[in-house]
């Protein structure tokens, strides 16, 4: 079944769930057994589907990257070959000798390898870090590891991301953006002046260690790089996930949710439940400029909860992506899954909507990466330990509004 198929057959089931529910009310009766278990099995077919869909797209993305070519036809060099060379971390020679060391040990390198290594300019980027701290990671594996990372990580797909080189970035917001006045003939202008403010991004620390057998490392067949790229992308992609979304500022990024105004507040007997009025006023709680890019962000019970909601006039206000590609949406705006925003409760934040790409991520250049030979050695293994420097920050707080659930 290709992938149009499966969403078109996913629609058909969603109207088929609907129609249900709309029987039920049209003959005025509750849903009996034989009705819940119809709608259940309707339900969990959807739910598989999607998973399907999603399978099948990140495969054939991955096919599409794997029919690149990988060589190219021989050309000319140019005259001044050393000007298209790649330097630094981008070389070939490079990389080479990094992954010389962490699959052999540092008495694999030769002089060479060691001066490329321990190259001023590049240590440089690596703040912090000693002579035996580890080494910077290549380029390319960090571009991909930054790939793998967007693909385990909701935030980083919708931020706004960007690289520094520094410890922290100073990002001027224009909090008051002046006014203008009538004026009469020869009549003198009033002076209005916008005011900014700053919002600093630091560089937090987060590290990791995963552990490798001798005897694998030994294995020619063992690709050391491919198994780091996906190690090390699903550990910090989500602890990345979790500080991005709901992160208390404290030795990590701040939190979407910790930053964002409060749009709306459900009433008092809606404590741990959603209406389609909560939506609508979440939705229009957020200034129409922030509108145009914004969407909704909930955990995955909540938007089981969504998937039930009607509006005044009985109509379902979540709608499946038809498209591939597309997310579903509610209110004609896309919702996406994070699950480590809040679930439904008394006096919590389980629902987001607005515009992500004022919630800035900065990346510190330079991840580092070290072997360590001696501390797993009684049991046969060698550990790799990875640190990156990064944090985020919400910058704009009123480009995203949160829905509130009451207290009591």
């Amino acid at each position: 079944m290709t992938i149009i198929e499966m969403r078109e057959k996913r629609a058909r089931l969603v109207n088929q769930a609907r129609d249900l529910v709309n029987r039920a009310e049209e003959e005025k009766r509750d849903f009996n057994a034989e009705d819940q278990q119809q709608y259940d099995r309707i339900m969990n077919e959807v739910d598989n589907l999607k998973a399907s869909i999603d399978r099948e797209e990140k495969l054939t993305s991955l096919e599409n990257d794997l029919d690149q070519p990988v060589h190219q036809a021989h050309r000319p060099e140019p005259q001044n070959q050393n000007m298209d060379q790649k330097q630094g971390r981008s070389a070939e020679e490079y990389r080479n000798a990094f992954w010389k060391v962490f699959r052999n040990g540092k008495e694999a390198l030769n002089h060479e390898d060691v001066s490329l290594l321990m190259d001023p300019q590049i240590r440089n980027l690596a703040v912090g870090t000693d002579a035996n701290g580890g080494y910077l990671v290549p380029d390319e594996f960090e571009r991909k590891l930054i790939q793998g990372l967007e693909e385990q990580n909701i935030m980083r797909q919708l931020a706004t991301v960007i690289t520094t080189s520094s410890g922290s970035r100073e990002i001027p917001v224009e909090s008051d953006y002046g006014t203008a006045n009538w004026m009469g003939e020869k009549e003198q202008y009033t002076e209005s002046d916008a005011t900014f403010s700053q919002k600093v991004l630091s560089a937090h620390k987060a590290g990791t260690i995963m552990k490798v057998s001798e005897e694998l490392l030994n294995d020619s067949a063992f690709n050391i790089d491919n198994y780091a790229l996906n190690s090390f992308s699903k550990r910090f992609g989500n602890l990345e996930e979790a500080a991005f979304i709901n992160g208390d500022g404290v030795g990590k990024p701040t939190g979407v949710i910790q930053s964002a105004q409060v749009g709306h507040t459900t009433a008092t007997g809606q404590v741990a439940s959603l209406i389609a009025d909560d939506f609508i006023d979440l939705y229009h709680s957020l200034k129409r400029p922030y509108r145009r890019n914004a969407s909704f962000l909930a955990n995955d019970g909540t938007v089981k909860a969504v998937r039930k909601l009607k509006d005044s006039d009985g109509q379902y206000i979540w709608q499946p992506g038809l498209q591939a590609g597309e997310p579903d949406r509610v209110l004609s705006r896309p919702i996406y899954v994070g699950d480590d925003v809040p679930a439904l409760g008394a006096g919590a934040k389980p629902l987001a909507f607005g515009d992500y790409s004022y919630y800035w991520i900065a990346d510190r250049q330079g991840r580092v990466m070290q072997r360590l030979n001696e501390l797993y050695a009684a049991t046969g293994q060698v550990g790799f330990r990875m640190f990156e420097r990064v944090d985020g920050k919400l910058i704009l707080p009123e480009a995203v509004k949160v829905l509130q659930n009451a207290s009591a």
